[in-house]
């Protein structure tokens, strides 16, 4: 056991045992965030916080005036309707068509309180749609609330870690599931939380097809909106676009946050955005919880009305005031957020510098992009035991084995608070680490 470590290990050693986390590899993100907050309260020493997928950039004026405006013609006294202001919903139906090349209705643009709150909503109106059909296929790794949230609606969920099963081998992959008829909802995040993959065309025109082919409705989380680097998605009504599975099937609901991409995840707003197909669909099966069979209807009126009763009024106005920009080309939110790439480009060298592994480290044959995540391994260390070791050197991070990836040596690493003054205390520490933990 390595005594002299750059946190005390004392210290650090018994706050794992008072955690009463008896596997730090199942730890959630927010367990996790509390143990290196009680941590660094005790020893006086900062933690290089790479467990949390907090934006690490200031917000956007122009959303934060826009919202001040609101507040100050009154807003706060008045109660949001749940489907949304208008000039949000008109702006976002702007966005779908300028950066993603899809054509909607206002109609279909409801804000929700972050895309977690969408996600919920998805859940409890998409996966109640068939009585016939259990509830989600999860194409993981993922984001592991969402399987949280599924357990508390008492939803039952499948899931396959999509790292071997890439190209041509995705259809049948998904199609072995799709095909027994108990799947009502599949749902991905591009780009990939944890392990920043990206789909191409043809892997999201397979999942479209299948979709189609078995009647599931696709959830897709596009909280990195545009953060795949690689490609330059930032020009309203230029091509590339986006990718978007809504090209290639009908039944489809894309989760828009303003978190990431837009750098406003303390306002908690962001955008649901349906196919028109779905939003008009009835389920006759839906009025054993709501009043409509209507798919639309219920979202909007049966579970975002009992989930929140709205959005916040003012938060609203100023997504709605970024978007609106960004739509009319004065207001580049890509290019904000690239410091993200860059981070993430020196960062990884830092960890591969001293004997670390990338883990998911392609896609297909094309290098992973640099971007808000990226995943680490160490030679002869399970995840559980890197992650637990880490604290010792004050590194943070979660497992990868939580967010239902086969590969249980590995953790998630988010760039978002490392800022660049802080790369010569990392460095320092890895060193170190790889001294104490020779390969």
């Amino acid at each position: 056991m390595v005594q002299n470590t750059p946190i005390d290990r004392n210290i650090v050693g018994e706050q794992i045992l008072l955690s009463n986390l008896p596997d730090l590899g199942r730890a959630s993100i927010r367990e996790i965030v509390r143990l290196v907050n009680k941590i660094e309260q005790l020893t006086g020493e900062k933690f290089i916080r790479m467990e949390m997928g907090v934006p690490g950039l200031e917000p956007p004026e122009i959303g934060i005036e826009a919202e001040i405006a609101a507040l100050h013609k009154g807003v706060a006294s008045k109660y949001p309707m749940i489907e949304g202001v208008p000039e949000l919903k008109r702006e976002t139906m702007r966005f779908a068509k300028l950066f993603l090349n899809i054509d909607v209705k206002e109609e279909v643009c409801i804000p929700c309180v972050g895309s977690m709150q969408g996600a919920m909503a998805a859940f409890m109106v998409a996966n109640r749609s068939d009585r016939n059909k259990l509830g989600t296929l999860f194409i993981d790794p993922g984001f592991p609330v969402q399987k949280q949230q599924c357990r508390v609606l008492g939803h039952e969920f499948e899931s396959f870690d999509v790292y071997d099963y890439r190209g041509d081998k995705l259809g049948p992959k998904l199609e072995s599931y799709l095909s027994t008829g108990k799947i009502s909802t599949l749902l991905y995040s591009n780009p990939n939380n944890p392990s920043w993959i990206s789909f191409t065309e043809d892997e999201l025109r397979t999942i479209g097809t299948l979709a189609n082919k078995y009647d599931v409705i696709v959830i897709e989380d596009l909280a990195y909106f545009g953060m795949d680097f690689r490609k330059d998605y930032s020009q309203p009504g230029q091509e590339p676009y986006q990718p978007t599975v809504a090209r290639y099937c009908d039944h489809w609901l894309l989760l828009i946050s303003s978190s990431k991409a837009f750098s406003f995840a303390g306002e908690r707003v962001g955008m649901v955005v349906i196919s028109e197909k779905l939003y008009s669909r009835v389920y006759p099966d839906l009025k054993r919880y709501y009043t409509s069979d209507q798919f639309g209807y219920s979202m909007i009126y049966g579970a975002l009305y009992a989930l929140s009763s709205g959005v916040c009024h003012s938060a609203q106005y100023g997504l709605a005031a970024m978007l609106k920009a960004a739509n009319d080309g004065e207001f580049n939110f890509v290019e904000n957020v690239k410091e993200y790439g860059r981070r993430a480009s020196v960062l990884k060298k830092i960890f591969l510098s001293n004997g670390f592994k990338i883990v998911y480290d392609t896609d297909i044959d094309e290098p992973i992009a640099d971007g808000f995540y990226f995943t680490i391994s160490y030679p002869g260390l399970t995840g559980s035991e890197l992650l637990e070791d880490l604290l010792y050197y004050g590194i943070s991070a979660i497992s990868l084995e939580i967010c239902g990836s086969t590969r249980k040596e590995g953790l998630r690493a988010c760039v978002a608070q490392v800022h660049p003054t802080l790369y010569p205390i990392l460095e320092e520490r890895l060193n170190k680490f790889h001294k104490d933990f020779p390969k």
